[in-house]
């Protein structure tokens, strides 16, 4: 391997390491191996092979070499443009993962219309096609067509593609009702810091499912004796505890009340797909779910699910940050209204067309056009509250948001243990971001953005966050490793350059 290579290697090694925060003596530790080797490596002083650079990738969590293709994609971004024109908010990322674990519970024919083509998609496909399932892409490509086989082959399931999706927890729902002991792999995904599925665990044994955990794995038995006798309490207004209650009771033949129940969209999708498997789900949108659950679901089924709230706030926000004015079509306004009554408070220029349906009939649509604002920082601190407060997904893009406005901004981000800590990224490009303790940051602006160089922060939303600090940043940014963006938006950097900005994708090993 010749040593620029090496040298390259080292360097995107030692940024995965840092981003991670770990020690090299903390990643010599986890490969078995020494500190001085890890050093070496980080030098680009020492010979690595191919399966080293994976097993340092997975112990990371941090895709630096991928086989099948020349290495981890970055994007190149020239900044300081203005966007214009129009585009068009993708189908919903949590939904679409929902809907293809709700799949599951059909032994008919599935087909869902424009799935969002995206990594956590294709990680899902891949333990579903592993363990029998089949499916392929249909119209060009647009929609997905899930065809379940007789028996489930759980001991051939993927594990490495399970272990990718914190996802994968929701196969617990439907799979207690089609055999009675099975093993997953633990969930993975964003690092988000420690995230209990403890209220996971308190709703579907409410169902006869036990779960043990060891060996990297969830060992999982069913006691059919056992059935919900009273309304399940969720401990958490968690949307996932939420789907996982709601797929466990489709099933279950009787009635199932579920309590402090999340209302949030993809929820919603989930109970719109599930009446349209013939189970009937009284209360949709509110905290208290009855489920008509049926033993026996053997339907073809068609269904649409609906826009992505949280990429139409990703598109606002990149409207707001580069001083644009962008139209912003198909956009969810029941799950936006209070990130929209903020912004108007803050002094965003916008206006919205009259509302539509999507095209599963149930959703309410608008098309938003954002115009260069003069914004001045909320008198309240922004904080995420369970639909229908301000979305947890969407508290990053204040962030950006808040470094462009005039005066001091609070972001408290209580959810997640190691979210608000990514978001100092922007600091990087000339953001004055302080980190008040790991959950509340805070923002001032106005912010001179500047170019830079820099690896992507591994969570979703702060990830978005930064590029979207790039577009404003006059200059060229490198934003290395981005498959956590491809985890969740579909062709994001092609569809913004579509509407004015100069993203370029590219490998470099």
């Amino acid at each position: 391997m010749a040593d620029d290579y090496l040298v390259r290697i080292g360097k995107l090694i030692r940024d995965a390491r840092q981003h991670r925060g770990w020690t090299q003596s903390q990643l010599a530790e986890a490969l078995g191996t020494s500190q001085s080797a890890v050093n070496r490596i980080e030098r680009g002083n020492q010979n690595i092979s191919l399966e080293m650079i994976a097993r340092i990738g997975e112990a990371l969590d941090s895709e630096i070499v991928s086989l099948g293709y020349a290495g981890p994609m970055h994007l190149r971004v020239v900044g300081g443009r203005r966007l214009s024109g129009a585009i068009d908010v993708k189908t919903s990322k949590n939904a679409c993962v929902a809907l293809l674990c709700a799949s599951l519970l059909n032994e008919g024919r599935t087909v869902l219309r424009r799935v969002a083509r995206i990594e956590e998609v294709y990680r899902l496909l891949e333990v579903l096609s592993s363990i029998g399932v089949r499916t392929r892409w249909i119209n060009d490509g647009v929609d997905l067509e899930i065809v379940p086989p007789a028996e489930l082959n759980l001991a051939a399931i993927d594990a490495d593609a399970a272990r990718r999706t914190r996802s994968i927890i929701m196969f617990l729902g439907p799979l207690l009702h089609r055999v009675d002991a099975f093993k997953l792999p633990y969930a993975g995904g964003c690092d988000l810091g420690t995230r209990t599925i403890e209220p996971h665990m308190i709703a579907l044994r409410r169902f006869g499912l036990d779960i043990a955990a060891t060996e990297g794995q969830y060992h999982a038995r069913v006691d059919r004796a056992v059935s919900p006798d009273r309304p399940i309490v969720l401990t958490e207004r968690g949307d996932t505890v939420t789907e996982n209650a709601l797929l466990a009771a489709a099933r279950h033949d009787g009635i199932t009340v579920i309590r402090n129940a999340s209302s949030n969209y993809m929820v919603q999708d989930l109970c719109f797909f599930l009446e349209a498997l013939g189970v009937k789900v009284d209360g949709i949108g509110t905290t208290t779910l009855t489920v008509h659950g049926v033993p026996t679901i053997d339907v073809d089924v068609d269904y649409s699910p609906s826009e992505d709230p949280v990429e139409a706030m990703s598109l606002v926000a990149a409207a707001v940050v580069t001083e644009s004015q962008l139209t912003v079509r198909r956009v969810p306004i029941e799950f936006l209204e209070i990130e929209l009554a903020v912004l108007e408070e803050m002094g965003l220029d916008h206006d919205r067309t009259p509302e539509y349906f999507a095209d599963n009939g149930r959703t309410r649509l608008v098309d938003l056009t954002v115009r260069p604002s003069k914004l001045e920082a909320p008198i309240d601190k922004i904080h995420p509250m369970p639909f229908p407060g301000l979305n947890i997904d969407n508290v990053p893009f204040f962030a950006a948001i808040a470094a462009v406005a005039q005066g001091k901004t609070l972001i408290h981000d209580w959810v997640y243990d190691n979210r608000a800590i990514y978001l100092t990224d922007l600091n990087r490009l000339g953001g004055r971001l302080q980190l008040l303790d790991p959950h509340r940051v805070l923002v001032e602006g106005p912010t001179r953005w500047r170019a830079a160089e820099m690896m992507c922060p591994p969570a979703l939303r702060p990830a978005v966050v930064v590029l979207l600090a790039m577009m404003a940043a006059e200059g060229t940014s490198v934003l290395r490793n981005v498959y956590v963006i491809n985890r969740g938006y579909e062709d994001l950097a092609e569809r913004l350059n579509s509407v004015g900005a100069q993203i370029e994708t590219f490998r470099d090993i």
